[in-house]
């Protein structure tokens, strides 16, 4: 597989799929001394936001990471406009229990403590009341990376939900690196350090199931907050995902015609959808050196890509500047002192665009991707090259 196959990673910090073993050093007292607060970039919406998350049991499948096994459990976020705060406080960007074991783990992981570091915060509110005056929101899924929490979409899943969007984030429970269960129970990743085609292949089967169980979910109205489930439009769902989560984009959507439009965000196409294709519209959007050209199974897909059909490449990007890890460690290079060589790794997985110029065009893209599908709003983005987003490259 290519450097930019979904992979599997050590604790890291700021994990996120691809990324190598990266170790910080500090240097003197000053940056023990001097809080380094994180921050995500703020939603440019109308619609203020709030998120809750759900615990669903699938009864009709066996986990397939347990022995013994045990039905399937999932932990996922619903991200949607709110009326108000009502009181409610900002939601963390990761629950207690998982924030202190990743705290945990990733100062061993960097040798030095992260007591000075404060990780972020949302914008959205914790159980806010869902805004019931306005019409019913269509509906995106969101598969996050090999490995990866569901909360390294959040920059980009906020951004929908503040345009109108209820957007369902999942975890893959003993595939993600840390999954919180109520009560603060932790279900570790069981994924093997190297895994093989057939478990990545597994992993891809596993996460297509995952997905529709979660769509059969909000279609039949169970387990949703008061208000939620009045706002959910299901006769518009659209799906995108990064690395392995956007190729479970494309497999979900051959096997689930409810998924009316894809995005796979710098992800191997693998599994069957590879060779059958999709009838309906799919955006594949690029990290620098990545695409068609050196990628073999974007070239193989592409010619299967039989509705409407995009490749945009987002200049000197990595493949982890489509996750939350681009602002994130762009911050911690600019405050926290460390090496030459892990300013390298760090920038060789996040690139050199800033998370400024980054994220804006990404959230522009694949909103006007969404408008055009699922709302049939133009706003002409897709026409060709822009002057707003020079960072975009549009492929031929």
């Amino acid at each position: 597989m290519s450097a930019l196959t979904p992979g599997p990673t050590r604790r890291t910090v700021l994990t996120a799929a691809g990324t190598a073993g990266l170790l910080f050093a500090t240097t003197g007292t000053a940056a023990a001394d001097r809080r380094v607060r994180l921050t995500l970039p703020r939603p440019t919406g109308p619609h203020r936001i709030g998120t809750t998350s759900l615990h669903l049991i699938d009864h009709s499948r066996r986990d397939p990471w347990t022995s013994p096994s045990t039905p399937r459990e999932l932990m996922v976020s619903l991200w949607y406009p709110t009326r108000n705060g009502g009181g409610a406080k900002l939601a963390p960007w990761l629950p207690p229990a998982t924030m202190a074991l990743y705290r945990q783990q990733t100062a061993q992981d960097l040798q030095t403590s992260l007591d000075n570091v404060d990780f972020p915060q949302t914008h959205a509110r914790q159980n806010g009341p869902v805004d019931a005056r306005r019409r019913r929101h269509p509906v995106v899924l969101f598969s996050p990376g090999f490995r990866t929490m569901r909360a390294f979409g959040t920059s980009l899943v906020e951004d929908l939900a503040s345009h109108g969007y209820v957007v369902v984030t999942i975890d893959h429970t003993h595939e993600a690196e840390i999954v919180e269960f109520p009560g603060r129970r932790l279900e570790l990743s069981r994924q093997p350090a190297k895994p093989t085609d057939d478990e990545y292949a597994l992993a891809l089967r596993v996460r297509r199931d995952d997905t529709r169980f979660v769509l059969d979910t909000l279609s039949a109205r169970r387990s949703l907050p008061p208000g939620l489930s009045a706002s959910l439009d299901l006769s518009r769902v659209g799906m995108f995902g990064h690395s392995l989560g956007g190729a479970a984009a494309a497999e979900t959507m051959a096997q689930d015609p409810r998924i009316l439009a894809g995005v796979n965000l710098d992800g191997s196409v693998i599994g069957p959808v590879a060779k059958t294709g999709l009838d309906r519209p799919f955006l594949l959007m690029a990290s620098a050196g990545h695409g068609r050209d050196n990628d073999p199974t974007w070239a193989d897909f592409w010619p299967r890509l039989r509705g409407w059909r995009r490749e945009l490449l987002l200049r000197d990007s990595g493949h982890q500047t489509y996750t939350d890890l681009a602002p994130l460690a762009q911050q911690l290079i600019r405050r926290v002192p460390m090496r030459p060589e892990v300013t390298a790794a760090l920038t060789n997985n996040i690139g050199t665009i800033s998370a400024n110029r980054a994220i804006p065009a990404q959230r522009a893209y694949l909103r006007a991707f969404f408008d055009l599908h699922l709302r049939h709003r133009d706003n002409h983005l897709f026409s060709g090259p822009s002057p707003r987003y020079p960072e975009i490259e549009f492929i031929p």
